[in-house]
């Protein structure tokens, strides 16, 4: 692994920023701010971790230029940019650069069929396997213990991480990103009843399809569809855990959180955003801009720029209000309780 080493002055203009400090001092990793060391640059963009400015020992730190000033301690280094978050994250694709080993070539053992083709500087990892027609293009990695189904096709600088397996017919565009373990193209759940009960399987013989700029995490499942594809479009983050059924349809730059299950033939729009463990019934329309809150079920077509929340989701205010109700819930019954014993008492005479 390759050295980091930039002094702050070098990190401000890399990001465009201006220093508040000594910016000679020389840094050699990224920390976050309650476990930065001297040497260290970290970054604040959430209010909550203001507490930690007066104990961390970062050697810099990156704020935005709104940041309040009379709230920062004497002696720390400061770089001031528009967006601290967007700029630690370009510094964290630098770090990434600067430190880690370019892998090119093939290791062996590995297969390559005969009739699999693969472009300039490309890194075939030990057992990775290749099937027939398959095409790779420049800059790919492809890390060991990794299977390339037949017919698949994997554009320009995308990485395939150890134990993928990309099921025949699958496309992948550029600078895709699939984390280790996923599953891409496997059988979608399709099975017909039978009079007595029993279940036939229903044969999916359709593909997957990535855009480009996706990014899958691991131990993701993304099935194929029926007939026809399951499209993720370009631009899509889809996070660790997350299932993705056949024939889906999923819009640019949707974002989907961990243990999430997309069901079968569901249509997502563009810049959606789906927390952890949402679960949705197939064949549904989810419109462009909705946001779904974590733990949400959503049971029907949505419109563009809702936030929903619940099982059944509904419209966030409406949850809010429905939830302030059951908060109530013990207090109230308590107070119907108490209605129902003096409603007996005048019944009664008493």
């Amino acid at each position: 692994m390759r050295e980091f080493k930039l002094t702050i002055s070098e990190i401000a203009k890399l990001l465009s920023g201006k220093v508040t400090g000594d910016g000679d001092e020389h840094i050699y990793t990224i920390s976050e701010i309650q476990q930065a060391k001297r040497g260290s640059i970290t970054f604040l963009s959430n209010p909550k971790y203001r507490k930690y400015l007066t104990s961390t020992e970062a050697s810099a730190i990156l704020v935005d230029e709104s940041f309040q000033k009379t709230s920062f301690p004497n002696g720390l280094t400061r770089i001031e940019v528009d967006n601290a978050y967007l700029a630690f994250t370009a510094l964290l694709e630098t770090f990434q650069k600067l430190t880690c080993t370019v892998k090119t070539g093939i290791e062996q053992p590995s297969f390559q069929a005969a009739s699999a083709s693969f472009g300039k500087d490309t890194y075939l990892g030990a057992f990775s396997y290749l099937g027939e027609q398959v095409k790779i293009g420049d800059h790919v990695k492809i890390y060991p213990h990794s299977y390339i189904g037949d017919g698949t096709i994997i554009g320009d600088h995308s990485i395939i991480y150890p134990g993928v397996k990309v099921y025949p017919k699958t496309i992948i565009g550029k600078s895709c990103t699939i984390q280790a373990g996923a599953i891409i193209g496997s059988h979608g759940f399709g099975f017909a009843p039978r009079q007595d009960g029993s279940y036939t399987n229903i044969p999916q013989i359709g593909n997957v399809e990535l855009g480009d700029h996706v990014d899958v995490g691991a131990n993701t499942t993304i099935d194929c569809a029926t007939v026809g594809t399951t499209k993720i479009m370009d631009g899509v983050k889809i996070d660790n855990l997350v299932q993705i059924a056949h024939n889906v349809a999923i819009g640019k730059h949707t974002v989907i959180a961990s243990q999430t299950g997309i069901s079968g033939s569901a249509r997502v729009g563009k810049h959606v955003m789906i927390g952890g463990q949402v679960g949705t019934v197939g064949h549904i329309e989810i419109a462009d801009y909705t946001k779904v809150g974590a733990r949400s079920g959503i049971t029907k077509d949505t419109r563009s720029d809702q936030i929903l929340f619940g099982v059944p989701a509904i419209d966030r205010q409406e949850y809010l209000k429905a939830y302030a109700v059951y908060r109530k819930l013990p207090e109230l019954l308590k107070k119907i309780d108490e209605l129902e014993g003096k409603i007996l008492n005048l019944m009664s005479g008493k």
